[in-house]
C-alpha cells in the first residue's frame, strides 16, 4: 500500500510541475498545433503534456516497482520507450501511419514476447477456452495494437481521453491492490498520478494536450493492464476471482474500443486506411449535437461507468451474452445520438501564416509569431 501511495504522490507532483515548464517552453519555442478544418481549438495550443505525463509515470515506476520481484517490467518500461519516441515524433513531425503501426508492433513484441502479456484463454466467450498457441498471439498482437490506437483516437475533446484513462486505471490498480499484485497496481496507479495533474490543465478550456506521447503511453499501459487483469481474475486461488473477466475488462475499456472498431470499419468500408484522419468518433458526432467539451466528457465517463457497475454485477452470467450485450447497448447510444438534431455551426478556415511559404519537413508544430497567434485568437 505504501508503494501505491508514494507512486501516486510522485507521478501527480512531477507531472504537476513540469506541465508549466512545458508550456513556457513551447511558447518561448512557439511550438503550437495550429486549428484547421479538422481540429476542434481554435487558438494554438501545444501538445507536448506527454513528455510530463511520461516524465512522472517512468519515475514513480522506477523508483518503487520491484524488478527484482518482477523482471517482466523492465521489458514494460522499454515498450513505453519506444511509444515515448514515437509519439514525441508524431506530436513534432507528420510520420506516415506504417512508420506509426510499425513501432506500435514492436512496443507489442516486446511486452508479449518478452513480458509473457498474451491472452491464452476466450474464458467461455463463443464457448471457446485454452486458445491454440498462435491464434492467441495473433489475437493478443491485435488487441494490444487496438488498444493503444484506442485511447490515441478518443482524444478529441478536453479533457476525454484523460478521464476514461483515470476511470480504467484506477478500477485496474485498485482490484489488483486488493488481490495482493502489488507491482500491477503501482504500475496503474502511477500513470493515474500523472493523468491526474495533467487533467487540471486539460479541462476545457485547455492550456495543453497529451498529445500521441501521451495517449499512446495510456493505451500501452491499458493494454497490460486488462490482459492482466483478465489472466489473474479468473485464477480459481485468487483473493476475489471474477467470472466473466474479459467481459468486465471488456465494460472498462468500452467507449474508446468500441468507438475505434466503429470507426476503423467505417474507413475500410470506404477503402481507406484505418489510420486516416476523419470527423467519425463518437465525440465529433456529440460536439455537431452542440455538447460542449465538459458535456462531452462527463456523459461518456458517465456512461462507461455506468456500464462497468452493471457488468461487475451481472459478472455470474455469460461471458458471451454480457460482450453481446454491452455491443448492443454502445450501438444502441450511438443511434440515439444520430437522432439528435444537428447544431448549425460557421466554420471559418484560418488565414495561412504565409501563403508561399513551403518546407522540406510536414510538421504538426509550427513556429507562430506574436501577432500571428493573437490573430488566430481574434
Amino acid at each position: 500500500m505504501f508503494d501505491v501511495l508514494l507512486s501516486i504522490t510522485i507521478s501527480f507532483m512531477i507531472t504537476f510541475l513540469a506541465i508549466p515548464i512545458v508550456i513556457r517552453m513551447a511558447e518561448m519555442k512557439k511550438l503550437f498545433d495550429v486549428p484547421d478544418e479538422r481540429k476542434i481549438h481554435n487558438t494554438p495550443i501545444t501538445p507536448l503534456g506527454g513528455l510530463a505525463i511520461f516524465g512522472g509515470f517512468v519515475f514513480a515506476c522506477l523508483l518503487t516497482i520491484h524488478f527484482d520481484q518482477n523482471n517482466e517490467f523492465q521489458y514494460f518500461i522499454a515498450a513505453a520507450l519506444v511509444i515515448f519516441f514515437l509519439g514525441l515524433k508524431d506530436d513534432i513531425l507528420i510520420i506516415s501511419p506504417i512508420k506509426k503501426f510499425i513501432g506500435q508492433v514492436l512496443a507489442a513484441f516486446l511486452i508479449i514476447y518478452y513480458g509473457g502479456i498474451q491472452i491464452r484463454s476466450m474464458h467461455g466467450f463463443l464457448g471457446m477456452y485454452q486458445l491454440p498457441e498462435m491464434f492467441s498471439l495473433l489475437l493478443t498482437y491485435f488487441a494490444v495494437i487496438v488498444i493503444i490506437n484506442s485511447f490515441n483516437l478518443i482524444d478529441g475533446v478536453d479533457g476525454l481521453a484523460g478521464s476514461l484513462g483515470l476511470l480504467s486505471l484506477t478500477l485496474f490498480g485498485a482490484y489488483f491492490l486488493y488481490v495482493n499484485v502489488p507491482a500491477y497496481s503501482v504500475l496503474a496507479f502511477s500513470l493515474a498520478g500523472s493523468l491526474a495533474a495533467f487533467l487540471i490543465f486539460n479541462f476545457q478550456p485547455a492550456k495543453i494536450f497529451m498529445g500521441d506521447t501521451g495517449s499512446l503511453l495510456l493505451g500501452l499501459v491499458n493494454a497490460i493492464l486488462v490482459v492482466k487483469f483478465i489472466n489473474v481474475a479468473n485464477v480459481s486461488d485468487i483473493s476475489f476471482p471474477i467470472e466473466s473477466a474479459p467481459a468486465v475488462g471488456f465494460a472498462v475499456l468500452m467507449i474508446p474500443l468500441l468507438d475505434t472498431l466503429r470507426v476503423f470499419a467505417i474507413r475500410i468500408f470506404h477503402r481507406r486506411s484505418p489510420f486516416s484522419p476523419d470527423r467519425n468518433h463518437i465525440h465529433h458526432l456529440l460536439l455537431d449535437r452542440g455538447f460542449s467539451h465538459s458535456a462531452i466528457t462527463f456523459t461518456l465517463l458517465g456512461i462507461n461507468a455506468g456500464v462497468v457497475g452493471l457488468i461487475f454485477f451481472g459478472r455470474s452470467m455469460s461471458c458471451t451474452f454480457l460482450i453481446f450485450s454491452i455491443i448492443i447497448f454502445f450501438f444502441s447510444i450511438i443511434a440515439l445520438f444520430y437522432y439528435i438534431r444537428p447544431k448549425p455551426k460557421m466554420v471559418v478556415a484560418p488565414k495561412p501564416l504565409h501563403e508561399n511559404a513551403t518546407t522540406e519537413i510536414k510538421t504538426k508544430l509550427v513556429s507562430f509569431t506574436q501577432e500571428a497567434i493573437m490573430e488566430q485568437k481574434n
